[in-house]
């Protein structure tokens, strides 16, 4: 059966969360007093507040009163637990079944970023009124997050899995009508996880709002706008992500994630000119686990700041170990997280790094993501780039062609040098849309005075031909795989053993000199 409040439940709970009661309380004494002098005035001012607080307490005994969230008018988390148990008390009771939906707008960075809190805050008044017409009058909703809704289902004969999944779909396309913002249409898609009771871990309220977690999750990981069943595999992946977490956590601290190096060299001269220092997982059982794996589980663990320090140690102590070995590499390059880039007092810590290895601040390149140009409003980013360009760092613009900088934020992040994304270097010298499409931003690289690095060069092919457009320097598993610190000496001394030397160009004079002799 559905599970409501009593109607004296009810009211009481309309009325204690209305907060322009107790503000009446002196104008309600004022008006006692002009009505029957003090003896009123002191009845009302103490026995007010004392009928208030009876009230409070008694609507704080209903049960399952929950609190509304100021801005959707939902239920808040704290207490739907208890009532989504009270209907699962109710199906078990009925021989009923019920379900659970846990819905999240994709893309929400981007919302806030475009319109700001307040704004966004109408967006999910909006959603929050539709996911409520889509439900039936009995169903239950509560705001679990800044974007996250779930609905649990009163107690029904029957639903299965095509059911609550056109019911998803439902749900969706209430979602995706536009909410207009300042008379502009805002479009916005979410993603949606659910599980049937029946289907779910365990038998309590607890588990399943586990397995809707789950669910929505999965889904996320597929979206936008996915929409994802609850299984039990999503389940063991989510609890391995935990555990990944944790032992990432451990990595970092143990030092087995550490730094190798990816040199890159010029097209003109073939010498080396850099190097880009990467985060590696050497794991003792494992070995060697990729990136993708363990940097998202740093990230989740709030440590992107910790492993940038890490990286940031051993990329400079190995240049400075090259140079004591008399090996000559210009530059090194550290990618910065936004994290980091948000940190006050990130330049003065480069400042330090730089002095305690006894390194001018050119043989450092700070990589910054396109996307972070893209979106850094004129805020604490804009001004550590500033900063550490003042310092003498280059500022290496990473990915680019993947985050729609625009040219005005070039200049304004005080860029050196654009690293052109692989994405448009595969298969260029084959393809000629790629060949375009890297013609065009050598050609504005070029207008603009800046210099230029291809990522991910894997044939000769490749290599040849943005040498032949004019691309200034390369890097990828053509030129080298990352490698360890130890092995850089080696491969750098076979590498400069291949460069052929140049031949020498005698000038006219001399020549003429020397027939003349």
């Amino acid at each position: 059966m559905p599970v409501t409040l009593p109607p004296l439940g009810r009211s009481l709970r309309a009325l204690t969360a209305n907060p322009v009661i107790p503000a009446l309380f002196p104008i309600l004494a004022l008006g006692g007093y002009w009505a029957g002098g003090e003896a009123v005035l002191a009845v009302l001012a103490i026995g007010a507040p004392l009928i208030w607080l009876a009230i409070l307490g008694f609507g704080a005994t209903q049960p399952g009163r929950a609190t509304l969230d100021p801005v959707t008018g939902l239920e808040l988390k704290e207490g739907f637990e208890a009532r989504i148990e009270a209907v699962l008390e109710a199906c078990r009771a009925e021989g009923r079944t019920s379900a659970i939906f846990m819905i999240e707008v994709d893309e929400t960075g981007d919302l806030i970023d475009r319109f700001g809190s307040a704004a966004c805050d109408r967006v999910i008044d909006t959603l929050a009124t539709r996911i409520k017409a889509a439900m039936r009058g009995a169903d239950r909703a509560a705001r679990l997050g800044d974007w996250r809704i779930c609905i649990v289902l009163e107690p029904i004969r029957r639903i299965d899995l095509e059911t609550a999944l056109q019911m998803a779909v439902r749900i969706q396309n209430e979602l995706e009508e536009p909410v207009r913002i300042d008379n502009a249409p805002v479009y916005v898609s979410a993603c949606v996880g659910f599980c049937i009771a029946a289907r779910a871990p365990g038998p309590g309220a607890a588990a399943l709002l586990e397995a809707g977690h789950a669910a929505l999750h999965e889904a996320r990981r597929h979206g936008p706008a996915a929409i994802r069943a609850f299984s039990p595999d999503f389940q063991r992946s989510h609890r391995k992500r935990v555990a990944l977490i944790d032992e990432a956590a451990r990595a970092l601290d143990d030092g087995q994630i550490c730094a190798w190096f990816q040199p890159q060299i010029s097209t003109d001269t073939g010498k080396i000119t850099g190097l880009e220092a990467l985060a590696r997982w050497i794991h003792p059982v494992r070995g060697l686990i990729p990136p993708g794996d363990f940097l998202p589980a740093l990230e989740a663990a709030g440590l992107t700041e910790r492993l940038g320090e890490v990286i940031l140690f051993h990329a400079l102590s190995t240049l400075r170990d090259l140079d004591r070995e008399g090996i000559e590499v210009p530059q090194i390059g550290v990618n910065f997280a936004t994290d980091e880039l948000r940190n006050p007092r990130l330049p003065q810590r480069l400042k330090w790094e730089l002095d305690r290895f006894g390194l001018c601040p050119d043989r450092l390149a700070v990589e910054i993501l396109e996307h972070v140009v893209a979106g850094a409003p004129d805020d604490i980013i804009t001004r550590n780039i500033a900063e550490i360009a003042k310092l003498g760092c280059r500022i290496d613009l990473d990915d680019f062609g993947t985050g729609h900088a625009s040219i005005t934020s070039l200049r304004r992040f005080a860029i050196d040098r654009l690293k052109i994304d692989r994405s448009f270097v595969t298969r260029c010298d084959i393809d000629p849309d790629q060949q375009r499409m890297v013609t065009t931003i050598l050609t504005m690289a070029e207008k603009l005075d800046l210099d230029t690095l291809a990522e991910g060069v894997e044939t000769v092919g490749e290599n040849a031909l943005l040498a032949q457009l004019g691309c200034a320097h390369v890097q990828g598993f053509g030129i080298a795989a990352p490698m360890p610190a130890e092995h850089l000496p080696e491969w750098i001394a076979r590498h400069e053993a291949r460069i052929a030397r140049p031949p020498q160009i005698i000038p006219l004079s001399d020549q003429a000199r020397r027939k003349s002799e």
